[in-house]
């Protein structure tokens, strides 16, 4: 298995555990203002806005490291001869 995609999974598990116990312990509501784009101050449980920020984040990390580079790379010495 490549230790790569098991180091990555393994983060993955604990940041969740995070968010788990997050959620468990900050029930108290908050207010969320953004004067821009919401004419309204959002109040939710504190946890649940660091989900909401948690999952944008992943989500942002995902689409600027989706795709990538097919059949660009370093030719081999066999595919030169």
């Amino acid at each position: 298995m490549n230790f790569k995609l098991l180091f990555k999974t393994l983060f993955l598990i604990v940041v969740l555990l995070l968010l788990v116990l997050i959620g468990m312990n900050n029930r108290d509501p908050i207010g969320f203002k953004l004067p821009p784009l919401l004419t309204q101050t959002i109040k939710q449980p504190a946890a649940i806005m660091y989900f909401a920020f948690f999952a944008v984040g992943l989500l942002t990390g995902t689409i600027l490291t989706a795709g990538g580079k097919k059949g660009s790379g370093a030719k081999s010495a066999k595919s030169e001869k």
